[in-house]
């Protein structure tokens, strides 16, 4: 076991920093235990390894391992936003005033590691959360590895890149992903060397979006969380823009309303997504929800 003591330089939430990383509430790479540390596997450059993050005061304890242990504790300050530059944002809707004031600690934090969500974010694409997340689940029980170290039962790391190119496709279909995601998937795996050098999130979204299958979408939602970038927003979510014209105005808008009114917050626009969410200002359900499909044979 390894271990890090960080105190950051001002206030920070860390569960809303890491919340970002979880893919459905039985993820096998996140849990939180009772004592409210939260658990993290990642498959670092040096190799699999889990995270431990506890917070004591105004004090992150940090405690690794696996041969991955020395680079999660290395870039821990970072998954937890320390690079996290909030010069310029200025809150300007009155709706967001209250909730900028009652999160203080918010950051947005980077992993460093494009595939762990890239992986996700195809899975995602176009079905509703349920659905991808039973996929996700699916695939890394059946190929990913076990935890390192003494982490919660059921906690695995994610495959190599090589394994992620060599699933059957009875096995996509029998995780509920269909062809065109699986395929999206192993297609992006041969090229995970080049995404995961990428120096910056423009650098990463060029790349990303020569991929086929990986639009705008797919490419904030990877860079978000990859980069920690503060303006990166996911154009073409099923829910958003409707939530953002809704809090914002009371009324539902598309997306480009939704880049309208998210203009005054240029180079922080996620940022601002982040805090609309945090609101819980939803728009009146309507009509049918998008189903969770499952065309699985047994």
């Amino acid at each position: 076991m390894k271990e890090r003591v960080w105190t950051p330089d001002g206030p920070l939430d860390v569960g809303l920093a890491v919340a970002p990383q979880r893919h459905g509430g039985g993820d096998p790479t996140w849990r939180q235990g009772r004592d409210g540390a939260i658990w993290r596997t990642s498959r670092t450059p040096d190799g699999p390894g889990t995270l431990r993050l506890s917070l004591r005061a105004t004090i992150v304890y940090g405690h690794a391992w696996g041969p991955g242990a020395d680079w999660l504790l290395e870039t821990m300050p970072a998954l937890l936003g320390a690079d996290d530059d909030i010069s310029g944002f200025v809150v300007k809707h009155e709706v967001l005033q209250d909730v900028a004031r009652k999160h203080p600690g918010l950051r947005i934090g980077r992993t460093g590691r494009v595939m762990e969500a890239l992986v996700p974010a195809i899975l995602e694409q176009k079905v509703v959360g349920r659905e991808a997340w039973r996929a996700w689940r699916w695939l890394l029980n059946k190929y990913g590895e076990p935890a390192p170290g003494p982490a919660p039962e059921g906690m695995r790391v994610m495959p190599e890149p090589g394994t992620w190119r060599e699933i059957p496709t009875w096995d996509w279909h029998r995780s509920g992903a269909e062809a065109v995601r699986a395929r999206t998937i192993a297609t992006a795996a041969w090229y995970a060397a080049k995404l995961e050098a990428a120096p910056t999130s423009a650098d990463a979204d060029r790349l990303l979006r020569t991929l086929p299958g990986v639009g705008v979408w797919t490419s904030a939602e990877v860079r978000q969380r990859a980069f920690g970038d503060p303006d990166a927003v996911s154009v073409g979510d099923y829910h958003l823009a409707k939530i953002i014209g809704y809090a914002l105005t009371g009324e539902k808008t598309d997306d480009p309303g939704m880049m309208r009114l998210l203009e005054p917050y240029r180079g922080h626009r996620h940022r601002a997504t982040v805090l609309i969410g945090l609101t819980g200002l939803r728009p009146p359900a309507r009509g049918p929800r998008m189903p969770v499909r499952d065309y699985r044979s047994f």
